[in-house]
């Protein structure tokens, strides 16, 4: 457990963790509002926002402080039934540091693209970023309450993102609000992204009264998913968006970047932002979609290692805040998910298909969804290699002799190969690639894998991750560029790998293709000298059709939509040399569906 202290670091067992300051809340940004504690009734009929007319009264209570077990009090808005009885009120818990007033409305108009396509007036501007809208569900018979979490504007302690600290505060806070008089006791987690996340480390605690969680999009472990994938610093989006903009406290924060600098390899605090999934043992609904660069393959851990026969899983092909807040079949099942386990209604929830599958088609042809599926990954997955060949083609069978391709490390450039399908084939699951390589003029290097498709007539393909109804373009190519980033476009699955990161421990790695690199050492790689590199590879979902190709692409930085990354993290130098054929069998694993 982390001890707050005044200085400028916090202890976290034998590690000293760097603490960064915060700017403070200024009334009026991010619908920031200093602490007022008051309780108001907004009416049935309401709409403030010029959204939809409320279907309900709610009553909110603004600014509700808990006290948790190291005596700091974290803020709480909650809206809940204005005329409910007494213990008959189930509770969703959506728990972030972004501000309990900064909703979907402002930031759907701050960082997208056309709002996602989401009609104006399908918010009613009570919701928390990232979180179920109040308007919907206390309606619908609940509670919503936003929590500020530890440090966040108001609420006391140093900001601690993940890991024991935030999962122990989420524990205290619901077994407080389950005692409420208008709580009947049962708890649950919802919310997208950092919404998501906490909900793995949460519930691997076992609150007493938290009876069901959906962690849709929920990143499974900060260190090797996010901060340092493959052993590279990942950190961009969260230090030039999320630290700048949208963070706000009085007491500092955990620095991810300051212990990068300070201990780069894994050490306890980094290894304590990994969920232990395999202790949560209560109905479970996750989400994920292929397209998203951070949580996929959380959800799939969250998959295999939730202990209970009572989880789900719909994989769709939508960006996640669309899904959340544009999506009615999100809405209606996630209603029915909580009503069957914190209202004990017997509805069919439990006939849902336990696992549902999506299968991207790029350009503008709409993708598949709700595709029904036994399991993931899909029993029927057939691992086939590809390799590497002498002519930039990808085949089934290993060339006879040694080859060597080489691209220039530091200005862009990379190597491609490709393989042509000669009939329609989907390729859903998760791919991995073992390349066998070397470079002359460093002792490591920083390897980026992308896998596109390439259209029948050879033109690189990109897939939009939200529908194309309601949008000013009807084409990929109508998209203006300044609006072409990572939230609205994909342009396949990625891998990373620093080769001084490369050791796997194959008893923790959740899939043969997914490795864990326990990243607690660094082998620097002699000038010259060939290495196998063995990269798992983002999973995916992808149909091809006939004449349609996948191309491996291998470069020296970052080849997808990352409008938040930068090449400064990244150590290579000069040329780098891809070694195929004979005993380098350079290849990639494809999971043909």
């Amino acid at each position: 457990m982390t001890i707050r202290n005044p200085h400028d670091t916090v202890q976290f067992g034998d590690v000293a963790v760097p603490v960064r300051d915060l700017p403070a809340p200024i009334s009026g940004e991010g619908g920031y509002e200093p602490l007022r504690p008051r309780t108001e009734t907004l009416h049935k009929g309401w709409k403030g926002n010029n959204s939809e007319p409320l279907q309900a009264d709610i009553l909110i209570e603004h600014d509700l402080p808990v006290t948790v077990r190291d005596g700091a009090r974290l803020y709480c808005d909650v809206y809940r039934p204005a005329n409910s009885d007494p213990r008959s009120v189930p509770a969703l818990i959506c728990w972030s540091p972004f501000g309990k007033k900064f909703n979907g409305l402002t930031s759907l108009k701050l960082m997208t693209p056309w709002n996602l396509g989401i009609p104006d007036g399908t918010l009613s501007g009570l919701e928390k970023f990232e979180a179920p809208d109040p308007a919907t569900w206390v309606a619908r018979g609940y509670a919503i309450i936003n929590v500020d979490s530890r440090g966040a504007f108001d609420s006391e302690g140093i900001m601690a993102i993940m890991g024991t600290q935030e999962a122990e505060d989420g524990y205290d806070v619901i077994e407080a609000f389950a005692k409420m008089e208008w709580c009947n006791g049962n708890i649950g987690l919802a919310g997208n992204s950092h919404l998501a996340i906490i909900q793995w480390f949460i519930a691997a605690l076992k609150p007493p009264s938290l009876k069901a969680i959906a962690p849709w999009e929920g990143c499974g472990d900060l260190y090797r998913e996010q901060f340092a994938r493959g052993g590279i610093y990942g950190g961009d989006l969260f230090d030039k968006l999320i630290v700048k903009y949208m963070l706000k406290g009085r007491h500092g924060m955990e620095s991810f970047r300051a212990m990068w600098d300070q201990c780069p390899t894994a050490n306890a605090w980094w290894n304590d932002k990994r969920p232990d999934m395999s202790q949560i043992a209560i109905p479970t609904y996750i989400t994920g979609t292929w397209t998203n660069t951070m949580h996929g393959m959380g959800a799939i851990r969250g998959w295999l290692q939730v202990q209970t026969e009572k989880k789900w899983l719909r994989w769709h092909p939508w960006q996640e805040w669309f899904d959340i807040w544009g999506n009615p079949q999100a809405n209606e099942e996630l209603t029915l998910f909580f009503d069957r386990y914190l209202k004990g209604i017997e509805n069919d929830w439990e006939s849902t298909p336990r696992v549902r599958m999506a299968v991207l088609k790029f350009g503008e042809t709409a993708p598949l969804e709700n595709v029904v599926e036994e399991d993931f990954p899909l029993p029927r997955t057939e691992y086939r290699k590809l390799y590497l060949q002498t002519n930039n083609e990808l085949a089934f069978e290993k060339p006879s002799n040694v080859q060597v391709a080489q691209y220039d490390s530091e200005n862009g450039e990379h190597l491609a190969f490709t393989y042509t399908f000669p009939q329609r084939t989907q390729i859903v699951g998760m791919p991995k690639a073992i390349l066998y390589m070397s470079c002359k003029e460093l002792d490591d290097m920083d390897v980026f894998i992308l896998l596109r498709k390439i259209s029948a007539s050879g033109e690189e393909m990109l897939n939009l991750n939200i529908p194309w109804k309601g949008l000013p373009v009807s084409k990929i190519e109508e998209i203006p560029q300044d609006l072409r980033t990572e939230v609205i476009l994909y342009a396949g699955p990625t891998g990373i790998q620093r080769a001084s990161m490369r050791a796997i421990d194959r008893k923790k790695s959740m899939h043969e293709n997914w490795p864990y690199y326990p990243m607690d050492k660094v082998e620097k790689v002699t000038p010259g000298e060939v290495v196998r590199l063995e990269i798992g590879i983002w999973a995916t979902g992808i149909e091809f059709d006939a004449g349609e190709s996948i191309r491996l692409q291998i470069c020296g930085r970052n080849q997808g939509i990352n409008n938040f990354g930068s090449t400064e993290h990244i150590n290579n130098k000069g040329k780098h040399f891809v070694h195929f054929g004979e005993r380098y069998d350079s290849h990639v694993i494809l999971p043909f569906t």
